[in-house]
This record gives structure tokens, sequence and C-alpha cells, in this order.
């Protein structure tokens, strides 16, 4: 059968429909997945069409995923977080959903104050079991869509939960038809997705849900889980590792529209940004993340990374405010106590740190050199430099200008006498045995001795 498509306006053949495989064994790709190797990457020179839709954009599991790695969120956390993420996402709803547990009073508490700031982005969304009393609770909370996890690789069918690949899409189907029922959109987690066999059970079970939700008339979610963080984003390879096949399949042989496709990811193996990116540009709308990429094990998408990733594709900001990255960060250490890895991409203490003498000396003459963007303009961050062993006379000269915000017609430079007597007293500290670099205030209480008095801070 030939059909016109929408999307590339080319007839295409539309004979491909997967029934499922109830195999009598799991199908754990050993050659794949031998769990005392490090997990092979197949190729099959198969490439699919890159195909980004018109819009793309974020969704947000910090109060969900994010809350399973750390200490839980107080109720007012979660609302000062919820409204920073809010005007990081801007106007346009760039960010556009958070998810939220249901179970505890304080989970109902933060979900019900975070709605009555009366905030259109991000829409709150929940997550919970697949049971009645669950479905309920989200409707009484009047939240019109959930999350539900539904587990598609044969580790979990048959060695979690001790089903048949039929047991368990019987058993998801239910689950799913309980929230037409309410009238709630459910939001498939399609859980380790990199490890199932995709045309075997995922796109059988994707095909009898966009069924349901034909017959129900209200629309149903998928969100492809890379649990592990397995997902690859190179061309060619092979299923059930390649982040732009799981896309294009769900698209084109279960029909999933691009609004209704996200991606989940971690990032076990260093690949959960680039393997987002891929799942935008090969036709999923939204990339899930956590604020600072806080999450299970290695940790999430980071919400920050997306944002940035997103101006990079799309060549603008489209209302989002990235200086809220830094409050965010902020907030982290300062109200949260949590401590941001020193160099971590936009919010840690190093991230436009140099410690390199001839490195400051660039920045001194064009920041553009040593800088990735413009950091005071985006994130509200001057690039900074650290005084120690390798700092040179530019560095430290870069460092007193910066740190007491100097005016230009006030700049000290590497030949100014107060910039020497400091290098010599920082060289003599490693002279004597010093290893570490020297604190804000330990320079602070040099800078006003060998001044005289001129420069100090109030």
């Amino acid at each position: 059968m030939l059909e016109l498509s929408n999307k590339t306006n080319l007839l295409e053949q539309k004979t491909y429909r997967y029934s499922l495989q109830d195999v009598e064994h799991a199908n754990l790709y050993p050659d794949l997945f031998s769990y005392d190797e490090v997990p092979r990457v197949s190729f099959n020179h198969r490439r699919v069409p890159m195909g980004m839709p018109e819009e793309i954009w974020i969704t947000d599991t910090t109060f969900r995923d994010g809350q399973q790695s750390i200490e839980p969120y107080t109720v007012k956390q979660i609302v000062d977080l919820y409204k920073l993420m809010s005007r990081l996402g801007g106007p346009y709803g760039i960010i556009r959903q958070t998810e939220f547990f249901v179970y505890s009073k304080k989970d109902r508490d933060a979900i019900e104050q975070c709605m009555d700031l009366g905030l259109t982005f991000p829409e709150i969304t929940t997550w919970i079991r697949a049971t009645k009393e669950d479905f309920q609770l989200v409707k009484d909370l009047n939240i019109h869509e959930t999350g539900i996890l539904v587990s598609c690789s044969d580790y979990h069918i048959f060695n979690k939960l001790g089903l048949t690949r039929k047991q368990a899409m019987d058993k998801y189907l239910a689950t799913v038809a309980m929230a037409f029922e309410q009238g709630i959109v459910p939001r498939c987690h399609l859980e380790d997705v990199t490890r199932a066999d995709f045309y075997g059970f995922v796109v059988p079970f994707v095909n009898e849900l966009m069924k349901m939700s034909q017959d129900a008339h209200i629309p149903v979610k998928i969100r492809a889980c890379d649990t592990l963080g397995l997902g690859v984003p190179y061309t060619e390879v092979a299923l059930p590792r390649s982040v732009s096949g799981i896309i294009y399949g769900l698209q084109h042989y279960s029909d999933v529209p691009s609004e209704m496709l996200e991606w989940h990811g971690h990032n076990d193996f260093y690949k959960a940004v680039s393997n987002a990116s891929t799942a935008w540009m090969y036709g999923a709308c939204a990339v899930n993340c956590t604020l600072l990429g806080i999450g299970e094990r290695t940790g999430n998408v980071p919400l920050e990374a997306m944002v940035m990733e997103y101006a990079s594709l799309r060549g603008s900001m489209d209302g989002m405010d990235p200086t809220v990255i830094t409050e965010i960060a902020d907030y982290y250490r300062n109200e949260i106590g949590y401590k941001i890895p020193p160099m971590t991409p936009y919010v840690g203490s190093s991230f436009n740190m140099t410690r390199a003498g001839i490195h400051a000396d660039g920045l001194m003459k064009d920041e553009q050199i040593y800088n990735i963007f413009n950091t005071t303009k985006l994130l509200n961050r001057r690039p900074t430099v650290m005084i120690g062993k390798a700092s040179g006379l530019s560095g430290i000269a870069y460092w007193i200008n910066e740190n007491y915000g100097l005016p230009q017609s006030e700049c000290l430079t590497k030949h100014d006498k107060l910039v020497i007597d400091l290098k010599e007293r920082i060289d003599q500290e490693y002279a004597d045995g010093r290893v570490s670099t020297l604190s804000v205030h330990e320079l602070e209480k040099i800078i006003e001795e060998l001044s005289g008095g001129a420069l100090r801070r109030l």
C-alpha cells in the first residue's frame, strides 16, 4: 500500500506492520551486552533520514527522576526551582513540562503550591504506579497527563517481572485503558528501550497503543527511555542501540507523531547530551532532562545543556533566559547545599576559569581567545582566573582587575609594581613548599598590605 507522506511529501510504502514475537526465551543480546565486558556497538550500515520537527522543546523530571539520587527537596525548594525553571524556559514554553511524584503529602503540597502560581509553563505532569487509586489521585489533582512505566526489554519483562512478552503487553494495555477511562493522557515510559527487541516487542506494542488512542480520542505520548545510557548517536549503528533508528522506527512503523515522541537518557557512557540532540534531529519534539543532570547513577540529561543545544541548533534562545542557569546553580549551592563538581559545564566554579598564565594573557587581550562565548552576557558569569603556581603576571593582573571590579581606566597591567610584587610573594609561597592555590582571602590580605591599603575590600 502506498501513501503520500505529509512529512516527506513522497509516496511511501505502508505495508510494514510488525506483530508481537512472543518468544519462549528472553533475547538479552549477549553479543552486545556481555556482563563481563564493555557493551559493544554494532553497525549495520543502514541510515535513516534526518528530520528535525518544526518545533522542539525540553521537558523536565527534576522532581521525579532527579529526586531519586539526592536528599528529597523540601516543598519550598521545589516551588523555588519551579519558578526559576519557568523563568529560564521563557514565555514560549521551551521548557514545556515537568513531572512530579504524587505519593506523599509533601509531593501533593508541592504540586498544589506550584499550580497556585498560575504559570503557563512548565505544565505540571505526574508519574504514577499502574493502579486505579493512583489514576484517581491524578484526576483529583486536576492534572491532565501522567507517566506510566512500561518496561520493554526482555531483561525487565522476563527477568524482573517474570512475564512473557504477551503477558507484559496485555498488562500495559490494561493500564493505559485505565488512564483513558479517567480522561488522562498517558505518557508511556518505554523503560530500557536500548536493550529491547525493537521489531519483536516495541513496535507491535506501540502500534496497539496508537490504535487505543484513536479509539479513545485521547493522545498517548511515547517516552523512549535509555535507562542505562546505552544509546549511541552515530549513523549506521544497528538497533537496539541506535538513537536515530529508535526515533525513526517509532515514527515510521508505529505512526507516532513527533509532538508525541520524547527521549529520556542517562549519562552512563558520557553520551546523554549527544543522544538527546540526536533524538531532536531525527524527529522527537521533546527531550527529557533534570536540572544540573542530577539523577540515578551518572545522572540524566542536564537541562541547562539542552538549553544551549537548543540555541545552537535553532540559532536563537526563543525567549529563554540563560542567565537564570547561574541563579539555579547558586540556589543549589547556597539553599540546597549541593556541591556542584567544579568542572561541570556552564555551572561549575571552574567552567570559565583559567589557571595558566598564557591563557590569562590571552583573556586580557581578547577574552574570545579562551572563552567559549560571551559568558558575561549569556550566563551573567565573567571569565575568571585562578591564582596558583602556574599564574604569570598577566593572570595576576587579570585577577586583580576582575576581583576588585576596577574600571577600564584603572585596570592594572603585568608591568605595574603591585602586580610584580604580588607575583614575587606568590612565587615565594611555592618556593617554601606550598602546593595549593591561594584563596581569595589570602590574596586580598597580601594585596592590601602591598598597596598600603589603597586596594582593599570594604
